[in-house]
Parts: structure tokens; sequence; C-alpha cells
């Protein structure tokens, strides 16, 4: 195991299945993702929006990344996402095998 210097995981909600499944597919096939991971079944989402606690279902988008590439990944989901305020978090990656981050790195290239 070796420290994730550089490597970002990207966490975005998403109002339909559909919609998870454009984003992960353009931000893979654009190389700005190594890869995305979608949660198929429906989180609940409680927020404040608007002055106002609401809840809704989304569909939770997992990308791993690197740092970067992540100004061109935001760019993308903005672009693609429905909402007038995606989510868009990156985490660290504080560690992972040596081969998975370096195949990340490589992806995004």
């Amino acid at each position: 195991m070796v420290g994730g210097k550089g490597k970002r995981v990207v966490l975005v909600t998403c109002g339909s299945l559909k919609e998870a499944r454009e984003i992960a597919r353009r931000a893979v096939g654009e190389r700005l993702a190594a890869c995305a991971n979608i949660g198929t079944a429906a989180v609940e989402s409680i927020y404040w929006w608007k002055g106002k606690v609401e809840t809704g279902r989304e569909f939770l988008l997992m990308m791993k990344t690197t740092v970067s590439r992540l100004p061109a990944l935001e760019k993308e989901v903005k672009q693609l996402h429905s909402y007038d305020l995606p989510e868009f978090v990156a985490l660290e990656i504080a560690a992972g095998s040596k081969e998975y981050l370096r195949w990340i790195e490589e992806s995004v290239r």
C-alpha cells in the first residue's frame, strides 16, 4: 500500500440512474475519470435548498481521477447535470495499492 498523492474520489449525486450513467460514460470516455461506480439503488437525500429542508431520491456516482483532471471533470459534470447546483466533492485518496493508483494515473492521460 502506498500514498495516493494526487488521486481523488469524486462524489456526484444524480436525479436519475440514466443521468448518472450518462455522466459516468462521458467522464470515462473522455479520460476525465479512470472509472465510475454507480449505486443503482437510490439513496434518500435530505438537504437545505432555497430556505427550506427538502427530501429526494438520488443515485450516487463515484469517480476516480487525478488532481490535474478535476477542473475538466467538474466542467463536464456541470454541463451534463440537470441540477442548478450539482454535488461535486473530491476526496483525497490517502492510500491504495501501487498498481491501482498507477492505473488511475495512466487511464486519465
